[in-house]
């Protein structure tokens, strides 16, 4: 027992000194630890996708918040036109003066493989000067595609998510907005839209974000999982998968290939902020190079500080050397900013907020250093 525990051991030191040399794949698991994720959750089979649809109608029913007919005429030329198609004449030249009326456009998102006879939800927006269309009723309201069809029709009472009214101590309160609402289930669908699975040699699978190594694994992940070489990448977003001739057949095999669980590479570095609240989110930890920047009152100086690990004389270590990042700011006439390597970006911008440095200081010290190469990842600004 005693010899194979000094075995193992010094097995286990072989393998973590070829690791670290890159000797070694990243698949083993006490070396690595990752997570993995269903292909269903990474991509989707290409052509497999929701239908925007959108129409025009009318609400009625409302408490006199309706559109003001003088300044939206196509409201009451709206309901004229919709009364005549009821048998409803009205003589030339009438005004009509309506404040329960409203005109309104129809948005819905028809699922993939949706049947005629299947209700889906709907989302109604008020497109004139309505105060508001809490109580109203939508009328019959054809929905139409991108070519220009009809593929459902919408009717019902709507419900809108705001509320308005005098608080407590008697000041008028509103919460969210009360010109649009939704009425669940109130469009049935009355044509399919044909979504072609079964019809060709390869089915596609397509990644939500394009990653090489992504697009790799996930052809690995189902050439292991089906036993045979079916599977392999178009690009660093599509990848091509052999499949069953017969219908009921590929059916089957896409859930079991949506099942297999692939652990996908490590995103590219992404800083994003946020213009309005200063918020920073970032993917990964990022590092920052060298670079000195001049902004406002501020003075930032970053320091590397030399951290030495000695192990006792008799444990089986070694002696590690390690580079940790110091971050000093304080506001004074300089206003210079120093950063030097070792350093991450999350250390930077928790010094910056100590400060007080506003969304916009932070915004155009991170767009500088970007644009002077010292932030090693994508900034996005939301």
């Amino acid at each position: 027992m005693k010899t194979f525990n000094v075995f193992f051991l010094t097995v286990r030191r072989v393998v973590i000194a070829l690791a670290a040399f890159g000797v070694l794949a990243p698949s083993v698991s006490f070396l690595t630890v990752a997570h993995a994720e269903r292909i269903k959750d990474l991509a989707t089979v290409s052509g497999v996708r929701n239908n925007q649809l959108v129409g025009y109608g009318i609400v009625v029913g409302l408490d006199g918040t309706g559109d003001q007919t003088s300044q939206a005429p196509f409201t009451t030329q709206s309901l004229i036109n919709m009364l005549g198609n009821l048998g409803v004449t009205i003589p030339p030249g009438t005004t009509l003066q309506l404040k329960n009326v409203a005109a309104v456009m129809v948005t819905m998102q028809m699922p993939p493989f949706a049947q005629p006879g299947q209700q889906f939800d709907i989302t109604v927006s008020s497109m004139a000067n309505a105060k508001s269309i809490k109580g109203g009723t939508l009328l019959m309201t054809p929905l139409k595609g991108a070519d220009g069809q009809i593929y459902a029709i919408a009717q019902g009472n709507l419900i809108v998510g705001g509320a308005g009214g005098q608080a407590g101590g008697g000041a008028k309160t509103t919460i969210n907005q009360l010109t649009a609402g939704r009425i669940p289930g109130g469009a049935t669908v009355e044509r399919a839209v044909p979504t072609a699975v079964g019809t060709q040699d390869f089915i596609v699978y397509e990644l939500a974000t394009a990653d090489f190594s992504t697009a790799q694994r996930l052809a690995d992940a189902i050439n292991i999982g089906m036993g045979e070489t079916i599977a392999w990448p178009l690009d660093g977003r599509r990848i091509q998968v052999r499949a069953p001739q017969v219908p009921y057949e590929r059916i089957a095999f896409l859930g079991r290939v949506e099942g297999l669980e692939v652990t996908p590479a490590n995103a590219a570095a992404r800083v994003t902020v946020n213009s309005r609240t200063g918020s920073v989110v970032m993917n990964q930890n990022v590092s920052l190079l060298e670079c000195a920047i001049a902004h406002g009152n501020m003075t930032v100086t970053v320091n590397n500080e030399t951290q030495v690990s000695q192990p006792n004389p008799l444990a089986a270590g070694q002696t590690v050397v390690a580079q940790a990042g110091q971050v000093d700011i304080k506001q004074d006439q300089a206003s210079l900013m120093r950063f030097k390597p070792g350093v991450t970006l999350t250390e930077v911008v928790k010094a910056l907020n100590a400060v007080g440095a506003t969304p916009l200081d932070l915004i155009n010290i991170l767009q500088a250093m970007k644009a002077a190469g010292a932030l090693r990842a994508e900034l996005e600004v939301i």
